[in-house]
Parts: C-alpha cells; sequence; structure tokens
C-alpha cells in the first residue's frame, strides 16, 4: 500500500500542488469530511487516511465508520483536521483510492446478497486493477466475498488453454503429482460435462471449475463428484441468475465483474470550516 500510494502522489502532486500554492494562505487551517453521496458498502478507509497523512503528517485524520460498513447517503466516512491546504491536495487522490475500492466493496455485497442462505461462497479473480491487487482484495472480504488464488504463485489453476497446448494425461497426472509435493491446491477447468467426468476420477485435483455450463449440466456434475473435490461455477453469471447457479449445489462462484467493472462509490470531500 505504502509504494502504490507514493507513486499515486507522484502521479498527482509531483513537483507541487500550484493551486494550493499560489491560492491557499498556508497559515490557514480547516476541517472537512468524507461522506457518501450515495448508498454502498465502504472499503479502503486505512489507504485514504494514509494519503492524507502521508502529504501532511499532521494532519488530524479519524475513522467515522469500518470497512464493510454500509453506507447512507450523507453519512460520514472520515473526518480531517489541520492545515487547509494539505487537505485540498491530498483530496483527489485520497478519494481515488476510497471511490475505487468502495465500489468493489459495494458490488461485491450486491452479488453475496443474492447468493445469502445458500451455502456457495462468492470469489474474486486475477482480473484487478495492476498494482491494486491486494487493496481490491480486501475490498472483496468487506463486501462479504472470499479470495480466491492471491496470484500465479500460490495456487494450481490448469485451464483450457494450457490443455489446449497439447498436455497429455500423462503430463497431467505428472504435474498433479509435483504440485502435490509441493503442498499446492490444485484446480482445474473443465468446458464439458465429459471433462468433468474425466478430471473426478483423477487423482490429486481438489477443484474442478465449471465453465460457461447450463444449469442442468452443473447439476449433473454436482451429482458425479466424488466427495472429497469440490466445484467452482464460473463465466456467464450474472446478478440475475447467480442464486439459480449457486442452487446447483456447487461449492463456488467466481465473478470477474467483482473487480474489473465495479463502478466507484460515488463520495466527496467537504470543507467544514476554516480558520
Amino acid at each position: 500500500m505504502s509504494d502504490l500510494i507514493d507513486l499515486a502522489l507522484r502521479e498527482d502532486v509531483s513537483t507541487g500542488d500550484v493551486t494550493v500554492a499560489h491560492f491557499t494562505d498556508p497559515r490557514r487551517q480547516g476541517r472537512a469530511r468524507i461522506v457518501a453521496k450515495q448508498a454502498g458498502v465502504i472499503a479502503g478507509i486505512e489507504t485514504a487516511a494514509e494519503v492524507f497523512r502521508r502529504v501532511d503528517p499532521g494532519l488530524d485524520v479519524a475513522a467515522a465508520r469500518t470497512d464493510g460498513d454500509s453506507l447512507a447517503p450523507g453519512e460520514e466516512v472520515l473526518r480531517i483536521a489541520g492545515a487547509l491546504g494539505s487537505i485540498l491536495t491530498a483530496e483527489r487522490t485520497a478519494l481515488n483510492f476510497l471511490q475505487r475500492l468502495s465500489g468493489v466493496a459495494t458490488e461485491t455485497r450486491r452479488y453475496a446478497d443474492a447468493i445469502a442462505g445458500t451455502g456457495c461462497r462468492l470469489l474474486d479473480t486475477r482480473k484487478t486493477t495492476p498494482g491494486f491487487r491486494a487493496l481490491e482484495k480486501a475490498a472483496v472480504r468487506a463486501g462479504g466475498g472470499t479470495n480466491h488464488r492471491a496470484g500465479l504463485y500460490d495456487m494450481v489453476m490448469v485451464k483450457d488453454n494450457h490443455l489446449a497446448g497439447g498436455l497429455s494425461r500423462e503430463a497431467l497426472a505428472g504435474g498433479i503429482a509435483a504440485a502435490r509435493k509441493a503442498g499446492l491446491r490444485i484446480e482445474v477447468e473443465a468446458d464439458t460435462i465429459e471433462q468433468a467426468r474425466e478430471f473426478f476420477a483423477t487423482p490429486g485435483i481438489d477443484v474442478v471449475l465449471l465453465d460457461n455450463m447450463p444449469l442442468a449440466t452443473m447439476r449433473e456434475a454436482v451429482k458425479l463428484r466424488p466427495a472429497h473435490m469440490q466445484l467452482e461455477a464460473s463465466g456467464g453469471i450474472t446478478l440475475e441468475n447467480i442464486r439459480a447457479v449457486a442452487e446447483t449445489g456447487v461449492d463456488f462462484v467466481s465473478i470477474g465483474a467483482l473487480t474489473h467493472s465495479a463502478p466507484a462509490l460515488d463520495l466527496s470531500l467537504e470543507i467544514a470550516s476554516h480558520g
């Protein structure tokens, strides 16, 4: 987070805030608050607070809410007091983090609520903003979702493109054995019920991903899978059909839109007073 904040401030402030330098009295003190302009779920509070502290360690920044809290329009998120120029310099960078991450948390909550009570867990994906993955995955958790793998290094995911590269059954079995020896969890993608059947009979696989399968095919896969194996559904899943997918009996539903298409939550900074 620290490096990302520094990068964002270099991008926005660079050699200095020329508007503040020429139009704000450096002795002037102020108070401000960040408020919700629409209903949603807040995330990224500590990141936004750190932006203000990084611009000016003398600023007093207090959180009014906690990541994962639901917000109504007009409710406060952060309160900031100190040099007015510093508050104004930090404003946009802090809001960029807070609005983006709160948008992810809000979108995640919508999907999580849609499958509540089914026993199916909502997963995120690697379809994240470059550099923002840890923050966006934290926002998914704040919204009620579950993080899938962090990257290419912490879990095996054998997808259709790996199989399309000519991976033989023997090579697949050898790779599974080596990955298990390394202590890695193993997931493979199935595009058809025939593929799923084959993977159900392959030792060492933990999860089979059912990619773009009709509901009836998912139900068939649920009936056929071994007791030790979990199923993840992905592809073509929307708010409108996610509950039906969850009710097939799959263990997980993964949604790339949680991070790649979440609209920013509308938040704004208001100057409350100055002196």
